[in-house]
């Protein structure tokens, strides 16, 4: 088994785009997944689930030429983990889509 994950939405803010000492850039962004359902009441239900991406090198560079806030695409990629300490000592822990491979698909 492969950790690989697809999704589609739409990107939530626009992206931040930065460039690491040795010339590569990063791009940080967030995407919104919509799931529609009926729930036990008959009551139709649509639920966002918003996803934070990491971009590298090449595909961040498509993503600060053609990526905006509101933009519908398509990605494929790893998750990753991390925690981190958060100002009050606390331990917060953080999922990532690493973007391996990204398809714009609105206009």
């Amino acid at each position: 088994m492969r950790n690989k994950v697809q999704l589609i939405g739409h990107v939530g803010q626009e992206p931040e785009i930065k460039t690491i000492e040795s010339g590569k850039k990063v791009a940080k962004f967030s995407l919104a997944t919509n799931e529609n359902y009926t729930n036990n009441k008959g009551e139709k239900v649509e639920q966002t689930e918003w996803h934070r991406l990491t971009a590298w090198g090449k595909t961040a560079e498509i993503i600060e030429k053609y990526v905006t806030k509101g933009k519908e695409i398509a990605i494929e990629g790893k998750l990753t983990h991390r925690s981190y300490d958060d100002k009050n000592g606390e331990k917060r822990y953080v999922t990532d889509v690493v973007v391996s491979e990204l398809l714009l698909i609105g206009k």
